[in-house]
């Protein structure tokens, strides 16, 4: 793992989240996005080096609402940029960690993305990012 890609953040109101963290970090957020797949909006906050990720759930069957009803709103996944994706999921699972899905798909800020299950990592979800190369 190369560094710390971003720190996804579980939100209910993604508009007024980003009102916040804008008052927050100084600075508007750079990007918005809607991930399908996942049932999420985000928006995306460059902070130094690394970035913030608000998700908000657009349905009520999206991990994201069922973490915000089980946990309420904070932080949700910390997110690790990799060089190989699929080498390092075989990797980890060598290593004895659960894969939440073994085949990357495609992620929100032109990533192939995969997870952790927290239940092998302490209880903290992991996401591993590699940029899309086109």
């Amino acid at each position: 793992m190369n560094k710390i890609e971003h720190i996804g953040i579980a939100v209910k109101n993604l508009k007024e989240s980003n009102d916040l963290f804008s008052k927050l970090f100084g600075k508007p957020h750079y990007k918005t996005e809607e991930v399908l797949s996942e049932g999420v909006n985000t928006s995306f906050f460059q902070v130094g080096e690394n970035k913030i990720e608000l998700l908000e759930a657009t349905n009520a069957n999206s991990p994201i609402a069922k973490f915000i009803e089980k946990k309420g709103e904070g932080i949700h996944h910390i997110a690790f940029d990799v060089l190989d994706i699929e080498e390092e999921i075989q990797r980890l699972k060598c290593e004895g960690f659960i894969v939440l899905n073994e085949t990357p798909k495609k992620g929100a800020d032109n990533k192939l993305v995969a997870f952790l299950h927290p239940k092998s990592t302490n209880g903290v979800l992991i996401e591993l990012c590699q940029e899309i190369k086109e």
